[in-house]
């Protein structure tokens, strides 16, 4: 069983910045290496959205509110995965989730296709 661990989340002022994690686990043998992986976020009342999705390959996704804001990147070492975000603006406030699905060479940005979830870690970002 794949497990996710989110953390990094917070309170910050709009301009500011904050760099999420995802510690990923499962097991004996289990890396990172072999899944695509993406950050989602939820505000309420809105439905869960794609934000950044990182391939096996390292090919990126990101949606175009943060383009340009935010980077994906991966350490293969530490099975964990990062989402930098600069220049946070209040309407990036949401739970950010953290997916993961087994798959290579493939670059996953629908979520209904991610088999593993993390809790979430909340991002409020102040005017």
């Amino acid at each position: 069983e794949v497990q996710l661990v989110e953390s990094g989340g917070g309170l910050v002022q709009a301009g500011g910045s904050l760099r999420l994690s995802c510690a990923a686990s499962g097991g004996s043998g289990f890396t990172v290496e072999d899944y695509a992986i993406g950050w989602f976020r939820q505000a309420p009342g809105t439905e869960r959205e794609a934000v950044s999705c990182l391939s096996n390959d390292k090919r990126t996704y990101y949606a175009d509110s943060v383009k340009g804001r935010f980077t994906i990147s991966k350490d293969n070492a530490k099975n964990t995965v990062y989402l930098q975000m600069n220049s946070l603006r209040p309407e990036d406030t949401a739970v950010y989730y953290c997916a993961a699905v087994p798959a290579l060479h493939a670059l996953v940005t629908i979520r209904d296709e991610y088999d593993y979830w993390g809790q979430g870690t909340q991002v409020t970002v102040s005017s």
